[in-house]
């Protein structure tokens, strides 16, 4: 017996799907709510958050036959609207996937991703690829590469406004252009340069040019600052935070370095081989990581002090120590905004250590 849930101005009404008649019946295209196991006392919080991303339950692979490789497994999450959500992990681990998922340059095997209640995976007509492209943006992890070396920087950051006519005339586009390069640090002469004539995080901030000149709703940031200088870095997080601010624009961050992540995530899921095995707000996270391979990656952050890095221990993660033999592994919430993955016998071992109950 399956239930829908019709939201009210007071209220949430659950209907029994035996009292739904086809008049009444959800749209196809909306998003069903994401449920979790609770295994806490609490409620799952959401606020009342408008989702702008859900994805659900999505399998992602590559190959067929013998070679078919499968790349991420049973991925599970909500985006919050004008919220930074962050997925970390180590090179290989399906980060960037996801993100090329929710793109739609990825197809899904299984499961489904959903903006603002429509389902976006699948097939799409043209008018909902068009609309589609318009609100959901993405900065890539190589400046270079993600630039048209032919191509002016006036013409690259108009490409989308000459795609969607989003202008009136000439001059409301070039006006649009020279707002959007004075906003991420450059200068209107630069329009007439190439690429190949500036640094690279002048031509990562191009690259966000691009992306926030199409006045999107969601952008997926996918490693933006992990080819540049230390020093360049700040700047393009700061501005990230800026556009946030002002224009009320929702993240995807993938990053694998978690000390920058904490600086600009609201929450972080962390991926590890595929499958996300944690998801909490930020400092939950650093204060209470309960997921052995959590623990590993925060044991590799460096310390700036020399003889504390010289002398820490790291914590190296060895995936044998779950035995999943006979009870099969969940991702859960133990309350505290907190979802971890793990069976029956560790998910109380992992609301022991949160409670403070027992040490690691």
């Amino acid at each position: 017996m399956f239930k829908f849930k019709k939201k009210t101005e007071n209220e949430n009404v659950e209907l029994n799907s035996s009292e739904v008649t086809s008049e009444q019946a959800a749209p196809s295209e909306v998003a069903p709510e994401l449920v979790f196991k609770n295994v806490s006392n609490e409620p799952i919080n959401k606020d009342n958050r408008e989702v702008v991303v859900s994805v659900q339950h999505v399998d992602i692979e590559f190959g067929r036959g013998k070679k078919k490789f499968k790349a991420v497994t049973d991925a599970s999450f909500d985006i919050y609207k004008g919220e930074t959500f962050s997925l970390v992990g180590e090179s290989g681990s399906g980060k960037t996937t996801i993100g090329r998922a929710i793109m739609r340059i990825n197809p899904c095997a299984a499961g489904n991703i959903y903006f603002k209640g429509k389902r976006i995976s699948g097939k799409l007509s043209n008018e909902e690829k068009r609309e589609f492209t318009k609100k959901i943006q993405m900065v890539f992890q190589d400046p270079a590469a993600s630039l048209n070396e032919r191509a002016t920087i006036d013409y690259i950051v108009s490409e989308g406004l000459y795609n969607f006519h989003l202008y009136k005339d000439e001059k409301d586009r070039i006006a649009k252009v020279e707002k959007i390069i004075n906003e991420v640090g450059l200068l209107p002469e630069h329009l007439t340069r190439y690429p190949h004539e500036f640094s690279g995080g002048q031509r990562q901030r191009v690259g966000l040019a691009r992306a926030i000149v199409m006045e999107p709703e969601f952008i997926v940031a996918d490693e933006p600052i992990s080819a540049l200088d230390v020093s360049i870095r700040a700047q393009i997080l700061n501005l990230l935070k800026k556009f946030q601010e002002e224009k009320g624009l929702t993240y995807l961050f993938i990053a694998h370095d978690l000390s920058i992540v904490r600086f600009i995530s609201d929450r972080i899921a962390v991926i590890h081989k595929g499958r996300i095995v944690e998801i909490a707000e930020s400092e939950e996270l650093f204060n209470y990581p309960l997921h052995p391979y959590t623990r590993s990656l925060m044991s590799a952050i460096p310390v700036p002090d020399p003889q504390i890095e010289k002398n820490k221990t790291l914590f190296v993660y060895d995936p044998s120590i779950h035995d999943y033999s006979v009870h099969k592994p969940e991702l859960v919430y133990i309350g505290h905004n907190h979802y971890i993955y793990g069976n029956e016998e560790e998910i109380q071992h992992y609301m022991a250590i949160r409670e403070g109950k027992i040490s690691e």
